[in-house]
């Protein structure tokens, strides 16, 4: 997993400027593979460079105006190498998760504060697949041609709906304060 992969997918889906590519991130493949804008500015220069995207001639007046890439043959075909090469699961490595366990060993101070934040974080984030899934993907176009791209946003609403679950369990077990 790689963001000249990630990259390669949203230029592929729409040929765009650093800067459309960088929104579209923020939007979409930013949910789960985040980048930030010099990432992706810098990833491009060396996709252009080894030959997987070239910026397309402009239209009009050069100064400017935004540099817009396309995906070249070498590109696409690296995309679909990668796609179908085999990769492991990676283990969770989360932070919250070790506080936790950590909580054990030197008490829950503040603890619950930390899990109460991380709860409202998960529910707004699960709020915001919720309705990306009802704007983008309604039911009647079940069968459309985005059956992917659903169920990778399936995917991140499966995953905040067990965290904002666990969380709330969690938080509803944590030792009382009280004597």
């Amino acid at each position: 997993m790689s963001l000249p992969h990630a990259i390669l997918t949203a230029l592929l889906e729409k040929p765009s400027s650093g800067l459309e590519l960088t929104r579209r991130f923020d939007k979409s493949i930013g949910f789960f593979w985040p980048a930030t804008h010099q990432q992706i500015y810098r990833e491009l220069g060396r996709l252009e460079a080894s030959g997987h995207i070239r910026a397309l001639q402009p239209s009009g007046p050069v100064r400017g105006q935004k540099k817009e890439y396309e995906v070249l043959s070498e590109g696409r075909a690296e995309l679909a190498r990668w796609t179908a090469e085999g990769d492991a699961p990676r283990a969770v490595r989360e932070p919250l998760l070790l506080r936790l366990r950590a909580a054990a060993v030197v008490g829950t101070d503040g603890l619950a504060a930390e899990l109460q934040r991380h709860l409202t974080l998960h529910r707004a984030q699960l709020d915001d697949y919720l309705e990306i899934e009802r704007h983008d993907f309604p039911v009647e176009a079940a069968d459309g041609e985005n059956r992917l791209q659903h169920a990778v946003l399936r995917a991140g609403i499966g995953l905040e709906a067990f965290w904002v679950q666990w969380l709330a369990e969690t938080i509803e077990a944590l030792p009382s304060d009280r004597p």
